[in-house]
């Protein structure tokens, strides 16, 4: 007889991103990146939908550092124009788009930019 199987994680939920200032920051990731917002709660806590992943915007509160923070990656199916959209809408350009890597079935190339707090966001599209 076989053991069970340990208990393993599958996917992300959530993400956490520490933010300056939650209602800029909410206004940046809805108007400026297009993500769906759902709920506020409280002053200094905001959620938005990319995709089945919720974000959560918040306050350092004791821990984490506005601007600091892991790397947002966001798959999009125009890279160039998105992040041209994107820094059109008020995101700061840290790179434009390229060629990351050349895969045996596609492309990856990915272009940065930057939230109010300076946060990193990647766009990557997988060129088929």
């Amino acid at each position: 007889m076989s053991s069970p199987t340990p208990a393993a994680v599958s996917e992300i939920g959530q993400i956490a991103l520490t933010v300056g200032d939650v209602a800029q920051a909410t206004a940046f990731y809805r108007d400026v990146l297009g993500l769906k917002f759902l709920f506020p709660a409280g002053p200094n806590l905001a959620f938005l939908a990319a995709g089945p992943v919720r974000i959560m915007l918040t306050t350092p509160q004791g821990h984490g550092e506005a601007g600091k923070n892991s790397i947002l990656y966001f798959k999009v199916t125009d890279v160039v124009t998105t992040h041209a959209a994107i820094v059109a809408r008020g995101a700061t350009n840290e790179r434009a788009p390229q060629l990351t890597a050349k895969l045996p079935d596609h492309e990856l190339w990915i272009g940065f930019v930057r939230d109010p707090d300076g946060n990193l966001i990647g766009l990557m599209e997988e060129k088929r």
